[in-house]
């Protein structure tokens, strides 16, 4: 999940007053007034999600983000920060010293079907309990989950929505319950031949405990880390089969809610390439050297994106969008890094346009143009003949 897009608005008392107070904790020089600023602001951000509204804490992040200069930036993430946290950490209980912190779990799969959403039956999340305890988790009191595979639109929409989503699973987490979803409340998901499904968790852990098994007194352990992550594919991952029949998949590591979207955004990029290659030889019947690609930057006022056609005969017949996330601009070498992957799909052709395209899409259908080797945008089209080919794409 990026940070959310801006917008121009009046900004409200509450908005202005937290702005301020972003302002005063960027500027703060000792973590006795770090803490004074924090709890201040907090206050201001509870207020607004118990309210139900929204909008005091968009408008404070639109006028940091606007109006920002002495401090670029940081008044920014240090606001997003606490009004993320106020969204999934739970307010600590005092008897028991403990919290609940919601996390989520990623997935990234693509199909040449529809990639399933659906309730997870109560013996596939007993079994992720005790690998996410065994593997990824430090020493915490509870673990239960939301008994969901959410695709990214049937998730919680805004800060409001994910406190109160939160607030459920929080009770029903010390109640020693897993949160019951009802499936017909939830939106219909769209349909990509790659996509991230989640599911959501929420685990209560001591205050003074490490929530993760790579958090040691010396710090982060990386090689724990990626020895959780490991064994979380390789023991967590088969209970999923039943659950995403007909695709493929690959489990990525259990984290805070926020951040494990943030990092699911970012990983579904290079997987959303290699799956299209795959899918591409398995729908059409030939091999990945026989497909070309077209790489290109696609501007408004600064560049959004790049976008990626993948050509059979000449003819594009599929594309990916690569968007830029978080603090991502033009002067990355986004170019170099698409190209390697695409070669290490076994794709030997590989051309880079160094034009500005313009950001088009179809006047019909919506979908995004994509580059053929002229440089014009084109909609993507499968040869006729072609079956099982999905109405979106990724």
């Amino acid at each position: 999940m990026n940070r959310r897009p801006f917008s121009r608005h009046r900004a409200s008392r509450d908005a202005e007053r937290l702005a301020r107070l972003a302002q005063g904790l960027a500027h703060s020089g000792n973590r006795l007034e770090d803490a004074w600023w924090e709890a201040q602001m907090a206050a201001v951000i509870d207020k607004a999600l118990q309210s139900g509204n929204d909008d005091p804490l968009n408008q404070a992040l639109d006028r940091l983000h606007e109006g920002d200069v002495q401090t670029p930036g940081r008044a920014y993430e240090l606001l997003a920060d606490l009004i993320e946290a106020g969204c999934e950490i739970s307010p600590p209980t005092l008897e028991t010293e403990t919290a609940c912190v919601l996390l989520a779990l990623p997935v990234l799969a693509w199909s040449r079907y529809v990639i399933p959403t659906r309730s997870v039956p109560a013996a596939t999340l007993d079994a992720l309990r005790a690998h996410l305890t065994a593997h990824v988790l430090g020493e915490v009191r509870r673990v239960h989950f939301a008994d969901y595979l959410f695709s990214p639109d049937q998730l919680p929409q805004g800060y409001v929505q994910t406190r109160v989503f939160a607030d459920a699973l929080w009770a029903a987490t010390r109640a020693g319950q897993d949160m019951k979803v009802q499936a017909e409340s939830l939106p219909e998901s769209q349909n990509f031949i790659s996509d991230v499904r989640y599911l959501v968790a929420a685990v209560e852990v001591q205050i003074d405990q490490p929530l993760f098994r790579w958090n040691s007194v010396d710090g982060l352990d990386e090689h724990a880390r990626n020895e959780a992550l490991a064994a979380w594919r390789a023991q967590g991952g088969p209970n999923l089969q039943a659950l995403l029949t007909g695709c493929l998949y690959e489990m990525l590591l259990p984290e805070s809610y926020f951040n494990a979207w943030r990092h699911a955004d970012q990983d579904a990029r290079p997987f959303a390439l290699k799956a299209a290659a795959a899918y591409l030889q398995l729908l059409l019947g030939v091999t990945a050297a026989q497909l070309a690609a077209v790489v290109a930057p696609y501007y408004e006022q600064h560049l959004e994106e790049w976008r990626i056609s993948f050509l059979f005969k000449g003819q594009v017949v599929h594309g990916v969008t690569w968007p830029l996330l978080g603090q991502e601009d033009e002067s990355g070498d986004v170019s170099t890094q698409l190209v390697n992957l695409l070669t290490d799909a076994g794709i030997q052709e590989v051309r880079v346009l160094d034009t500005r395209m313009p950001l088009e899409y179809c006047d019909d259908c919506g979908a995004p143009l994509f580059p053929n080797v002229e440089g014009e945008n084109v909609h993507s089209e499968m040869p006729e003949g072609t079956h099982n080919a999905p109405t979106h794409l990724h």
